[in-house]
């Protein structure tokens, strides 16, 4: 009898330390490269994120991918292997999460992507795709916004320059489909690397297909590019971006150049802007108002706002999954994994979010809103 007493209390002690164990986040993120004025102040908000969840301490592992696809993917099994974590949010490019979904799917982890295109959580057919969720708004979503206000605007012709990766191909695959929807002719298609410093070759095609209108598919920084050079070669028609370049940086490098372009963004980028009875007017500025009493007023952008959906995200799958098993272990990942699929009416930065086992995205209209660059800032326009 004496023997099992120490040994119940082993037990207990086990179980207690069990019903206690931390929740570890691992998280890789473009801080530098070419993609760091989106993976900038996505790191920045990870340190927002909450400290508990549901009484169990989270620790946040956050890794540089420096934008590469491959250090996106040895990040990531690192994470896995020597972090043990639970669920990987990341990476901040279209190129690194893809590279990202063989690795998570073996060790069977949950994904919260922070890219945009849909070919990462598509098709949701019971195979690798279903450990991986995201939440900025896909590439058909945003391209239907662009073709409606190109239509109600007389556009007939656009050219399309883009960048020559998943992010360039999903885009231009999805505007296309938008494009016809709304009769407008695409009469010029055109890629660049994120790294050039020239597209003059790739301009002068554009200048000579004399299209009414121009969308740049790129992201960050680098998505200026095109538009100036366009605008040194007297383009005068209508600029249009995709969602990728909604943040400061973008206005500072353009500057002049990127004045009247149109761009659909998450409502997050002009909160203040929305109408009172905005579904998201509350959540968007909940993170506006958090993330400029830590970084400065002025500097939000709306990539760190999609790590800010993400960790909303885990934060509301993570009590349903405590109740079926504990972090770190097989059994708590899956659990996790699944009940992310029951987010239901959650309020983002960026939407609201209603999640399914074919919908790992879960946003619908109120996700979006069209936006002009006016005076060197962003203009909401209803």
């Amino acid at each position: 009898m004496k023997l099992l007493k120490p040994i119940a209390l082993a037990a207990a002690l086990l179980v207690s330390a069990l019903a206690h164990a931390d929740i570890n986040v691992g998280v890789t993120l473009s801080a530098t490269g070419p993609a760091a004025s989106l993976g900038i102040p996505e790191k920045n908000t990870i340190s927002l994120m909450p400290q508990t969840i549901a009484g169990q301490k989270v620790n946040y592992i956050v890794l540089d991918d420096a934008s590469d696809t491959t250090a996106a993917v040895s990040n990531t099994r690192k994470l896995i292997s020597e972090n043990k974590v639970d669920v990987i949010l990341g990476s901040t490019t279209t190129p690194n999460s893809l590279a990202m979904i063989d690795a998570v799917a073996e060790a069977q982890t949950p994904m919260i992507s922070i890219a945009a295109s849909a070919l990462i959580i598509e098709p949701q057919d019971g195979g690798k795709k279903r450990w991986v969720f995201k939440t900025p708004q896909n590439d058909i979503m945003m391209s239907l916004a662009i073709a409606e206000h190109m239509a109600n605007s007389g556009v007939k012709t656009v050219a399309f320059i883009g960048f020559s990766d998943a992010y360039g191909e999903g885009w231009y695959k999805e505007f296309a489909k938008a494009a016809e929807l709304k009769k407008i002719q695409i009469v010029s298609n055109e890629r660049y690397s994120r790294t050039d410093t020239s597209v003059t070759g790739q301009v002068l095609k554009i200048m000579s297909a004399k299209p009414d209108a121009v969308l740049v598919a790129g992201s960050g920084t680098p998505a200026a590019l095109p538009q100036k050079t366009l605008k040194e070669r007297g383009f005068g028609g209508k600029m249009y971006q995709t969602h990728g370049v909604a943040n400061a940086d973008f206005l500072r490098v353009g500057g002049k150049d990127v004045e009247g372009t149109f761009l659909p963004a998450g409502p997050v980028l002009v909160a203040a802007q929305l109408p009172a009875d905005h579904p998201v007017k509350k959540s968007a500025m909940a993170y506006v108002a958090a993330y400029e009493a830590a970084f400065g007023k002025g500097n939000v952008s709306t990539f760190g706002a999609h790590a800010w959906d993400a960790g909303l995200l885990m934060t509301a799958a993570v009590p349903v999954a405590l109740k079926k098993a504990q972090p770190g272990t097989p059994a708590f990942r899956n659990a996790l994994r699944d009940a992310l699929e029951t987010v239901k009416e959650l309020p983002g930065a960026h939407g609201i979010f209603n999640l399914s086992p074919t919908d790992h995205l879960g946003l619908d209209q109120r996700g979006r809103v069209m936006v002009k660059v006016e005076g060197g800032t962003w203009k909401y326009q209803p």
